[in-house]
C-alpha cells in the first residue's frame, strides 16, 4: 500500500465510531463514509454534501473533469485530500480555496496536464503534496509560493519538457527545506531520461532580447550619435536632404523623442558632438560649402556656428570621430576626395585647429578611433586600399600596419568583449568581417555576408553585445556575441518597418528604456526598444 493510502486509513480510523451514521444528506450516494472520513468511487461528478468535520476525502475514478475555484469550500476541516485514477486534466487558480488546514494533498495517476500557478494558494499547512504520475510536462512559475510548511515533494512519473519552463523548479529545489522527487525528462532529445535533480540550472540559456518598432522621424538622415548634456540623454541626426543637424531629445509627457534644436547644415554628412563641461560642440561635416564648428557655451543658450574648419584640407568629408590625445580633445575627418587629406583637428584656445594630415590622396571613407596595447590608435578605411592602421606616437599618429586579406573595405567599427578587442569591417561587395586583435594584428574570425552593405555597427545593450549589418537589398541582420563561441550569431531581422538604405546605427537609454535609432539614407530614421525575454517565465 503507499504512502496515500497509508494515511487515508489512520485518518479513516481516527475516532471512527462503529455505530455512527452521517447526517442525512451528508454523505453522497456513490461515497462510503465514516466519522471523520470518506471515499467516492465511481460518482460521476465531484460530490457536494459530506459532514463539515470531515478530516480526510479520498476520491477514485470519478466523472470530475477539472478542479474549478473553490471546489471543497464545504470541508474546510480537511487534513487529508486524495485523487486517484480520476479523469480530470485542469486544476484552477484556488482550486483549494478555505483549506487551511490540510496538511497531505495526493494527485496521483489522473490526466492533469495543466495546473494554474495559483490552484495551491492558500495552503498554508501542507506538508505532503504529491503531482506524480500526471501528464505534466511542466509546472507554472510560483506554483509553490507560500507553502512555506511543506516537507515532501512527488513529482515523479510525469513528462517534463526539460526546456527553460522547468529552470524555475531546478533553482527552487535546493533552496526549498523539503525533500522533493523529481523523476526524469521526456525530452528534449538531449535529456531524455536525464534525472531532472542532475540538469545543471546555469546550462539553461533563457534570456532572450527583442527589438520592435517604437518611433518612426520623418526625415532621411547619414548619421546618428547619442550624447548627454547636463545629465540629459540626447540624439543628433545629419540630414543631409533636409539640410541640418536635427537634436532630439525625449518628452516626458508623451513618452517619445521630440525635436529640442536643429543645425543649418546643407549637404551635411557626419554631425558629430563634443561635450566639455558646460559647453557644447558639434561638428558638422559637409560635403559643400566647408565643415563647421557650433557651439554652445552653457546651459540655456542656442547653438551658434564659431568656426569653419580646415577648409583647404576638408574638400569631400564622409566622417568624423572624437578621440582624446594626451588629455587633449580632437576631432578627426576622414576625406574622401583627392585633392584633401583626412585631418586631425585639436583643441586650442576656443576652437579646433588641423594637428596633423593623414593618408592624403587615399580618398578615406571612414575613420574609427581605438586603444590598443594601452595606447591610442586610429584606423583609416579606405576606396583605394586597405584599412591602415596608425598608432599615437611623439605626439603625432604614425603608420603602424594595415588590414591584411580586407580589400574594398567601406568602413570599420570595433568593440571589445572579454578582454579582447574586436573589429567589424564593412565591405558593399563580397563577405563583411569580424577580426580580433592578436596583440601585433587583426586577424579574421568570421565572416558574413553583406551585399549592398553600408555599415556594420557594433552595440553594447544592456548585457548583450550586438552586432548589426545593414543593407541596401535585404532586411537588416542582428547578430549576439555569443560569449561561449567567440562569435556573432543571427539574432532577428529589424523590421517591419523594413529600413531603406541603413547607413548607421546607435543606442540611448532613456528613461530606463533602451531605444535603437536607425538612420536610413532612403527612408525615414526608425526607432526600435529594446526588450528583455525570460523565456523560463
Amino acid at each position: 500500500m503507499g504512502g496515500a493510502g497509508i494515511l487515508l486509513l489512520l485518518l479513516a480510523g481516527a475516532g471512527a465510531g462503529a455505530a455512527w451514521r452521517p447526517p442525512k444528506g451528508k454523505c453522497p450516494l456513490s461515497c462510503s463514509c465514516s466519522k471523520d472520513s470518506a471515499l467516492c468511487e465511481g460518482s460521476p461528478d465531484l460530490p457536494e454534501s459530506f459532514s463539515p468535520t470531515l478530516l480526510s476525502l479520498s476520491l477514485v475514478r470519478t466523472g470530475v473533469t477539472q478542479l474549478k475555484a473553490g471546489s471543497f469550500l464545504r470541508v474546510p476541516t480537511l487534513h487529508l485530500l486524495l485523487f486517484t485514477s480520476n479523469s480530470f486534466s485542469v486544476i484552477e487558480d484556488d482550486a483549494f480555496a478555505g483549506l487551511s488546514h490540510l496538511q497531505y494533498l495526493f494527485i496521483e495517476d489522473n490526466e492533469i496536464g495543466t495546473i494554474s500557478k495559483n490552484a495551491l494558494r492558500g495552503l498554508r499547512s501542507l506538508t505532503h503534496l504529491s503531482l506524480a504520475n500526471n501528464h505534466l510536462e511542466t509546472l507554472p512559475r510560483f506554483l509553490f509560493r507560500g507553502l512555506e510548511t511543506l516537507t515532501h515533494v512527488d513529482l515523479r512519473g510525469n513528462p517534463f519538457q526539460c526546456d527553460c519552463r522547468v529552470l524555475w523548479l531546478l533553482q527552487w529545489m535546493p533552496a526549498v527545506n523539503a525533500s522533493v522527487g523529481t523523476g526524469a525528462c521526456a525530452g528534449p532529445a538531449a535529456l531524455t531520461h536525464m534525472q531532472l535533480r542532475h540538469l545543471d540550472p546555469t546550462a539553461f540559456k533563457c534570456r532572450a532580447i527583442e527589438l520592435s518598432w517604437f518611433q518612426t522621424v520623418g526625415e532621411s538622415a547619414l548619421g546618428v550619435e547619442p550624447f548627454s548634456y547636463q545629465g540629459e540623454p540626447h540624439i543628433v541626426l545629419a540630414q543631409p536632404f533636409a539640410g541640418r543637424c536635427l537634436i532630439l531629445t525625449w518628452d516626458y509627457s508623451l513618452q517619445r523623442f521630440r525635436p529640442e534644436e536643429e543645425l543649418s547644415a546643407p549637404s551635411v554628412v557626419s554631425c558629430k558632438p563634443l561635450v566639455l563641461g558646460p559647453r557644447l560642440f558639434v561638428l558638422a561635416a559637409r560635403l559643400w560649402g566647408g565643415s563647421q564648428l557650433w557651439a554652445r557655451p552653457g546651459p540655456g543658450l542656442r547653438l551658434a556656428p564659431t568656426q569653419a574648419l580646415a577648409p583647404q584640407r576638408l574638400l569631400r568629408p564622409n566622417d568624423a570621430e572624437v578621440l582624446w590625445l594626451d588629455g587633449q580633445p580632437c576631432f578627426v575627418v576622414a576625406d574622401a576626395s583627392k585633392a584633401g587629406s583626412t585631418t586631425l583637428l585639436c583643441q586650442d584656445g576656443p576652437g579646433f585647429y588641423p594637428r596633423q594630415s593623414l593618408h592624403a590622396w587615399h580618398r578615406d571613407t571612414d575613420a574609427e578611433a581605438l586603444e590598443l596595447d594601452g595606447r591610442p590608435h586610429l584606423l583609416l578605411a579606405s576606396a583605394s586600399q586597405r584599412p591602415v592602421l596608425f598608432h599615437w606616437f611623439g605626439g603625432r599618429f604614425e603608420r603602424r600596419t594595415d588590414i591584411p586579406e580586407a580589400e574594398d573595405v567601406y568602413a570599420t567599427r570595433h568593440f571589445q568583449a572579454g578582454g579582447d578587442v574586436f573589429l567589424c569591417l564593412t565591405r558593399y561587395i563580397g563577405d563583411s568581417m569580424v577580426m580580433r586583435w592578436d596583440g601585433s594584428m587583426f586577424r579574421l574570425l568570421q565572416q558574413l555576408p553583406s551585399r549592398g552593405a553600408h555599415v556594420f555597427q557594433p552595440l553594447l545593450i544592456a548585457r548583450d553585445q550586438l552586432a548589426i549589418l545593414g543593407s541596401d537589398f535585404a532586411f537588416s541582420q542582428v547578430f549576439r556575441l555569443e560569449p561561449d563561441k567567440g562569435l556573432l550569431e543571427p539574432l532577428q531581422e529589424l523590421g517591419p518597418p523594413a529600413l531603406v538604405a541603413p547607413r548607421a546605427f546607435t543606442h540611448i537609454t532613456m528613461a530606463g528604456r533602451r531605444f535603437l535609432f536607425a538612420a536610413c539614407f532612403k527612408g525615414p530614421t526608425q526607432i526600435y526598444q529594446h526588450h528583455e525575454l525570460d523565456l523560463s517565465a
